[in-house]
Order: structure tokens, then C-alpha cells, then sequence
């Protein structure tokens, strides 16, 4: 591992996923969590605050790196009781049944196998649990498809293995969840190529 992605890519990653417009699309997901809760990328634990805490029993933090552990753990508010995995979500290894919701944010981008860890998690919820998503990926304008496609290439070593082309709707759906309710738009202040956000909530089909 190089300098650059020990030290600086979790840093850019970091203050990247800070940013005003994507702290409000968290607030419109995170609050809706409850009872044991896996978080998939818990990153540098933008989320944490946000959690309901008289809603959330726990959150289990599913982080492989190391860098973004160390930040993250600089974030658990008093009062949210945070497990940490220090593993990728294909390896989670948890047991069935024993999740009541699933959240990713902007993770479904940067993991190898997205559409292979998501349906690996299905079993780990409850029959009632459901999963709740905000990511950004593939827009449905042409031109702007055309300067991701262009963009990604070079964005993805420099951004943490982050994808600009993946289909949210199709890899969740691939994965084999029914989404039950999806909003889409692009992020105001954001370049248009990285801000076509999609969020909402799935259940196992």
C-alpha cells in the first residue's frame, strides 16, 4: 500500500464525503434506522450522529480500512453503542436474522464485488428489516454518462476505488432486493459527472 492511499486518498475520501449537499442526503436516510443496525462502509463515520439513538439498539461499523477506522472512531457520539468489523461486507460473516436494517452511503461505489456483498447480506436481516440506500452513480443523461465514462478512469485510484458508472437500481435489484421507494436527483454545488444521487429503501424480493 503506497503512500498515497494509506494517507491521502482517506483524507480526500473523507472531506469529500463532508461535503453540505451530501451531509443533507445522509439526514434524510439516517434517521430512519432502527434496532440493530449494519452499517456497510462506515467510513470515517459521517453517519454516527445522526442515528436516532432511542430508535437504534446498536450499530455494527463494517469498515475494511484501517485509516478510515482510526477516523471513524474519532466520531461515535456518547451514547451510540458502535461495534466495529474491520472486514469487507462480502466477508461479514454475520448471523441470519440478525440485523433489523442495513444502511450504505455512498459506499456501493468503492466496494469490488457491490452486487456480490449485497445479496451475501440478505440473509443477515430480519424477515421484516429492510435496507436503506443513498449513493451516487450512472446519471440518465447521455452527456453527462459520456464525461463519467470519460472521468472514471482516472477518478477511481485518485477517489478510493470509487466508480462514477455503476447503476444503483441495477445492483440492488440485481442483488436480489425489490427497492419499495427510490428518490433521484442531482446534488446542488456538486460537478454533475459525481452528484446524481439515488436514495431510499429495499426489502429482499
Amino acid at each position: 500500500m503506497g503512500l498515497y492511499s494509506r494517507y491521502i486518498a482517506p483524507w480526500l475520501v473523507d472531506c469529500a464525503c463532508g461535503t453540505k449537499p451530501i451531509a443533507y442526503q445522509r439526514r434524510k436516510i439516517i434517521p430512519q434506522a432502527s434496532g440493530v443496525v449494519l452499517e456497510i462502509g462506515a467510513g470515517g463515520g459521517r453517519n454516527f450522529a445522526l442515528y436516532d439513538r432511542e430508535k437504534v439498539e446498536r450499530v455494527i461499523a463494517l469498515e475494511p480500512d484501517a485509516a478510515m477506522v482510526k477516523r471513524g472512531q474519532a466520531r461515535v457520539p456518547e451514547g451510540l453503542k458502535l461495534e466495529w468489523l474491520q472486514r469487507g461486507a462480502e466477508a461479514a460473516g454475520l448471523a441470519p436474522g440478525s440485523v433489523d436494517t442495513i444502511v450504505t452511503t455512498y459506499t456501493l461505489c468503492t466496494i469490488p464485488d457491490a452486487v456480490g456483498a449485497l445479496a451475501a447480506l440478505r440473509a443477515a436481516l430480519k424477515p421484516e428489516g429492510r435496507l436503506l440506500f443513498c449513493e451516487h452513480g450512472l446519471a440518465p443523461d447521455a452527456d453527462v454518462t459520456k464525461w463519467q465514462k470519460r472521468i472514471e478512469p482516472v477518478w477511481r485510484p485518485m477517489a478510493g476505488g470509487c466508480h462514477l458508472t455503476r447503476d444503483v437500481d441495477a445492483m440492488i435489484t440485481a442483488a436480489g432486493w425489490r427497492i419499495d421507494t427510490a428518490e433521484r436527483m442531482y446534488l446542488p454545488g456538486t460537478p454533475r459527472f459525481a452528484g446524481y444521487n439515488v436514495w431510499g429503501s429495499a426489502r429482499p424480493a
